[in-house]
């Protein structure tokens, strides 16, 4: 398996994850163009390396794409004479880059998996969504989801615009939930507490509702629920938070989220 540009963040994540999850390092090839940030990730992971696309994709029956978006055209065209001929599995982590450029970028008949992850990937609990396209056997699947649950869980969307409401909900989430710890840290530092106990409970209180939410068998609602007694202090909260729109807020926000996305996959089609 090979990762064209997998020094970088995302794919170094993934690469760590299938490593301790106890993939073969040595049956992984990362390649980059900064040599020493090179050699560095390889020291660290013990996978090999390679500053040269070329030579790394001559046998690898599965590539691996990490690359910025805006460069991903020229790298895809770079490579595509073997991979046209070979037809390896390629699996692109790149968001907002439709299947159809891609089909065009390394030809036709070449199997493609979209993949969506998440930056939580980057401590093991991410959520990557994946889309394939014509000519993915069940086999390629098996690679995709095993390289995804790596480093989280894994869903498959049938359709390629779900991987625009993947991006809607976890692609972006974090932010999504970055900005409310924000806010409660704010809140909490005008209220008067110093600004680092405010971020040290907000945060500790963050991964305590989201393990137990994980961990247990009943819906949010009713774990919000379960929290709330009548006429308290969680109640008058969260009726402020309803009375104020945050439902119907949020709702807006993933929509513009997903509307951007299919927005930005057409811009990079063209």
């Amino acid at each position: 398996m090979v990762f064209i540009g997998g020094a970088g963040n995302m794919a170094g994540a993934v690469i760590g994850g299938m490593v301790a999850s106890g993939y073969p390092a040595d049956n992984i090839m990362a390649t980059g163009r900064d040599e020493q940030k090179l050699r560095d990730f390889v020291a660290r992971t013990g996978v090999r390396g390679s500053t040269d696309n070329h030579i790394a994709i001559r046998d690898a029956d599965v590539i691996v794409l990490s690359v910025k978006p805006q460069g991903m055209k020229d790298v895809c065209e770079s490579i595509a004479a073997d991979v046209s001929v070979r037809k390896p599995l390629v699996i692109t982590l790149a968001a907002g880059i439709p299947l159809a450029a891609y089909q065009r970028w390394l030809g036709a008949g070449v199997p493609i998996i979209r993949a969506m992850p998440n930056t939580p990937a980057l401590v093991g609990t991410g959520v990557t969504g994946l889309y394939a396209g014509e000519g993915v056997t069940s086999e390629h699947r098996s690679v995709a989801t095993q390289m995804a649950d790596a480093v989280g869980i894994a869903l498959w969307v049938e359709e390629e615009s779900g991987i625009d409401q993947v991006i809607a909900v976890s692609g972006s989430g974090p932010a999504y939930y970055f900005q409310f710890m924000e806010s409660m840290i704010d809140a909490a530092e005008k209220a008067g507490m110093k600004r680092a106990d405010a971020e040290r409970l907000t945060l500790q209180t963050a991964l305590g509702a989201a393990k137990l939410a994980v961990a247990s068998q009943v819906d949010v609602a009713q774990l919000k629920r379960n929290v709330m007694s009548p006429n308290g202090t969680t109640e008058r909260a969260i009726k402020r938070f309803q009375e104020g729109g945050l439902p119907q807020l949020v709702a807006q926000a993933m929509g513009d989220c997903a509307a951007r996305a299919a927005e930005m996959a057409q811009e990079l089609d063209n």
